[in-house]
């Protein structure tokens, strides 16, 4: 076979793994929007043609980001085919560094609405060096009522050559006056073989390792690919995951939800510390001070911005954390209850097939299903802001078996 032969074409969907509806929907928006600018024709409405505002929904580590950056490489394409990955406008859109496209997320709470006017106001701009402006609202669903109506006018009526992306996990998380006006792509979970393969692919990860991995983080490909490249992290997830499964007395209970919690500020505080001091450094560099100059009004002003940016971001971490510890624990007793209606189906939690086996065994699936909601439950009083400690020890002591409570 000669070298040509086992050439391997590489495009800007590469990663995005198991969407293969998805992506031709996509593929075909963009070849049609080059039929628009080469013919100079206004989009259509037929489910071929290129439209300018979308929305792209799909579960945690789906990849909607990752289909919102390779549909907007595309639109840049300048190469033979659109989304070649091989041209300047594909490398630099799929590096973020291309001039006319706009990545938006949050590391708080909420989008504000100062930066959604900001981005309005960027929209109305004819792109600088690409074929088509386009902006990215990674956390779409961060945004509160208000920030929603804000940007409504300008997803109903697009300057002719911008493109809005808004991603979020579902339909439902966008007020329906948003997504009434954009085109709806729905992604779905990919098959954790899929995941895995794209680890061996990308990543020259042992085969069992990435399929481990891709399981154990429900087909999550950036957490997939986090344990599978860092026993620590694989490690963490063990400790987390079994220490609610022991639970058995009022005081076990509240002291995993304490370890928890403490896990998930240590976890964000690592990750943190030294971004925040390089940021600190940074803005008094801005401003022409150092840490003397602490006492100036200005500098003492656009400090405290700064920390409370960094406490906003902190806490979405720390939740981000304790929400994810809470799926792995789903994971666990998913497959307990599996093993106790004899499904037959793969364990997602391999690695820990003698914990679930002697959990069936000792418990009954009616506990188990309560357990599932008594998890869900703390996630939806998660998201609701509910103080964590005391939603965490409710939860720890809903998954105590029967005989203990």
């Amino acid at each position: 076979m000669g070298r040509s032969e086992r050439c391997v074409t590489v495009t800007v969907w590469d990663e995005l793994v198991g969407q293969e509806a998805a992506v031709t929907v996509l593929q075909e928006a963009a070849v049609a929007a080059r039929r628009v600018l080469e013919n100079d024709l206004t989009p259509a409405g037929d489910t071929r043609s290129m439209t300018h505002s979308w929305l792209i929904t799909g579960p945690p580590g789906s990849g909607r980001s990752v289909a919102a950056r390779a549909f907007a490489a595309a639109l840049q394409c300048a190469g033979q085919y659109a989304g070649c990955a091989q041209c300047a406008g594909c490398k630099t859109t799929l590096g973020r560094s291309h001039a006319d496209v706009q990545f938006v997320s949050t590391e708080g709470t909420q989008l504000r609405v100062a930066e959604i006017r900001d981005l309005i106001g960027r929209a109305q701009l004819a792109p600088a060096q690409g074929r088509w402006r386009v902006i990215i609202i990674e956390d779409a669903d961060r945004m509160s009522e208000h920030t929603s109506n804000v940007l409504l006018k300008a997803i109903e009526e697009p300057p002719e050559r911008t493109v809005w992306i808004l991603c979020a996990p579902s339909v439902e998380d966008m007020l329906p006056t948003i997504r009434s006006r954009c085109r709806h792509l729905g992604l779905r979970i990919p098959p954790a073989a899929a995941v895995a393969s794209l680890l061996v692919r990308r990543d020259q990860i042992e085969p069992e390792i990435a399929l481990a991995a891709a399981r154990a983080a429900q087909s999550h490909i950036g957490l997939a690919r986090a344990l599978a490249r860092d026993p620590q992290a694989r490690q963490r997830r063990r400790d987390i995951v079994t220490a609610p499964v022991h639970v058995r007395s009022v005081g076990e209970a509240v002291l995993a939800a304490e370890q928890l919690i403490t896990v998930a500020k240590e976890e964000t505080r690592a990750r943190m510390e030294e971004r925040n001091s390089a940021e600190r450094a940074e803005l008094l560099r801005q401003l022409g001070a150092d840490e003397s100059d602490t006492r100036n009004r200005q500098t003492r002003a656009r400090l405290r911005e700064l920390e409370e940016e960094q406490k906003r971001r902190a806490t979405r971490a720390i939740h981000d954390t304790l929400d994810r510890a809470l799926v792995d624990l789903l994971a666990i007793y998913r497959d307990v209850l599996m093993i106790q209606l004899k499904t037959g189906q793969d364990l997602i939690n391999v690695d820990l097939e003698d914990l679930v086996h002697q959990n069936a065994q000792h418990t009954t699936p009616c506990h188990t299903l309560n357990a599932i909601t008594a998890i869900e439950v703390a996630r939806r009083r998660l998201t609701a802001n509910v103080q964590p400690q005391l939603l965490l020890e409710d939860m720890m002591m809903a998954l105590r078996p029967a005989s203990e409570n």
